[in-house]
């Protein structure tokens, strides 16, 4: 073999790779959309009798998630951004292609919003209420049949009794609404530019579309603190992200979006809009304000927090100058409902604590985090200190609904700590499977994940300097 050969097949070679890499991630990313397609348009609304199903899909699509994010590791930096990009839009097309699957919450948010466009605020009337049965679409309150709601299922998902004689898909039709007033801004917003006969995909087109900019969000930061981008796609690939956001229509990822907008800006030395955001955030789902921890590293940080204050209440006066006190909704109600006030609901904790004890033990647990989130983080890197601060609650509080784990994604992604997703799919799971001792297993195990990773990639030397941070040692800052 002449010289002149020998150096043209390595160059092919080396050629092929980069070729090769992009074909198996771009494959990894059409079997995703696949699988989550197939899930969307075959395995109808969550029930008990297809709950397997439902965990076999969420099992196999995080799977093929796993591949197809090791794929897209492996592209070269000039094509990286681009199969991310579109591998989000395939995603999020295919999680388009059905109605809700898991949840019919969005049946809510679309009636908050058509009462909003008819000038009523929705904290007046429970959607029950006969005083708007004039505002009703036939979609949202269609009439039962022969006195039951059974044989409009197959084509109106999630439904349940109402009041004179109809069926409806609202959860808690006889109460009024739960959500704050940012998240009706939303409702309101998204519905604005459809009749009231539209349906879901209204919440879900927006959903997609909010995605999308959360993704293209990261890829920015990911570039300006010089990370490469594929670790974008836990967010835009993630089977949790396409079935919350998009199919599901979830606000909370509203709330993650200006939760990671506020913290952005504020790492980056614009605490006043940083603030804004996330007080934006707060009034969307209050569970974003526990993202405020990590950002109090320097003292000029701390203006984000009288700003979110002031944000929050003001997005509040519209809404109390029409409805008064009445604008807490169903919030106690739902608290009580969901165990929060005798502690039942923490899978973890009451393993060894019960009643109000579990409720003290949660409380000090999620103040233990917010305090060494504070202490440890960078200031202007705090995504580590935010996945710890929100991963810990979420393990001390565990929620019972996969789409709250929208907001620890984006802090995944700049961070790096990919340990932290095995939260996201214990909690994905208890979301199609609702058994506490098979969440308490998942979760255990995601505990065991995050341990050991922890454990591997800290050195000494890293523990040491944490270890005075906290007992308020002078120590240099290393970076």
């Amino acid at each position: 073999m002449s010289d002149r050969l020998r150096a043209v097949r390595p160059s092919l070679a080396v050629g092929r790779t980069p070729l090769l890499a992009v074909v198996l991630a771009v494959v990894g990313v059409l079997a995703l959309a696949g699988v989550i397609l197939f899930g969307v348009t075959h395995l109808g609304f969550l029930r008990s009798d297809t709950r397997g199903s439902f965990v076999a899909w969420t099992l196999i699509a995080w799977t093929v998630f796993v591949i197809a994010v090791l794929a897209l590791r492996f592209v070269p930096a000039r094509w990286m951004t681009a199969v991310v990009m579109v591998g989000a839009v395939v995603v999020g097309l295919a999680a388009l292609a059905g109605p809700p699957s898991t949840s019919t919450d969005s049946a809510r948010y679309a009636w908050d919003g058509i009462v909003q466009h008819a000038g009523v605020s929705p904290y007046a009337h429970t959607p029950q209420s006969t005083a708007l049965s004039a505002l009703r679409p036939e979609w949202l309150f269609p009439d039962k049949v022969n006195g039951t709601c059974d044989d409009l299922k197959p084509r109106f998902r999630g439904l349940g009794d109402g009041a004179d004689g109809h069926c409806t898909p609202i959860n808690r039709p006889d109460v009024v609404t739960i959500y704050p007033p940012m998240a009706q801004l939303w409702f309101a917003g998204v519905r604005a530019f459809v009749p009231a006969t539209a349906q879901y995909m209204p919440f879900q087109v927006a959903g997609l579309l909010l995605s999308l900019l959360v993704t293209i969000a990261l890829i920015v930061v990911l570039r300006k603190t010089g990370r490469p981008t594929w670790w974008a796609a836990l967010w835009a690939w993630s089977p949790l992200v396409a079935s919350e956001a998009v199919t599901n229509s979830h606000v909370d990822a509203l709330g993650a979006a200006l939760a990671t907008a506020g913290a952005v800006l504020v790492a980056f030395g614009r605490p006043i809009w940083g603030g804004i955001a996330l007080g934006a955030a707060t009034a969307t789902k209050l569970i974003p304000a526990i993202v405020y921890p990590p950002l109090l590293g320097r003292w000029r940080a701390w203006w984000a927090i009288p700003v979110g204050i002031a944000v929050f209440g003001l997005l509040y006066v519209p809404y109390v100058l029409t409805t008064g006190l009445d604008v807490l909704g169903y919030l106690p109600g739902y608290l009580s409902e969901e165990g929060y006030e005798d502690g039942s609901r923490f899978a973890l904790v009451s393993m060894v604590f019960r009643g109000d004890a579990a409720t003290v033990v949660v409380g000090l647990a999620v103040l233990l985090a917010a305090f060494v989130a504070w202490r440890l983080s960078d200031p202007s890197r705090p995504w580590s200190g935010e996945v710890l601060m929100i991963g810990v609650t979420f393990l001390a509080v565990t929620p019972r609904y996969p789409w709250y784990a929208l907001l620890l994604i984006p802090f995944v992604v700049l961070s790096g700590r990919w340990e932290w997703l095995s939260i996201g799919l214990a909690i994905a799971l208890r979301g199609v499977w609702p058994s506490t001792d098979a969440y308490r297993w998942w979760l255990l195990a995601a505990v065991a994940i995050v341990l050991v990773v922890t454990l591997v990639r800290t050195s000494r030397s890293d523990w040491q300097r944490w270890w005075e941070r906290l007992t308020f040692r002078r120590v240099e800052h290393v970076r």
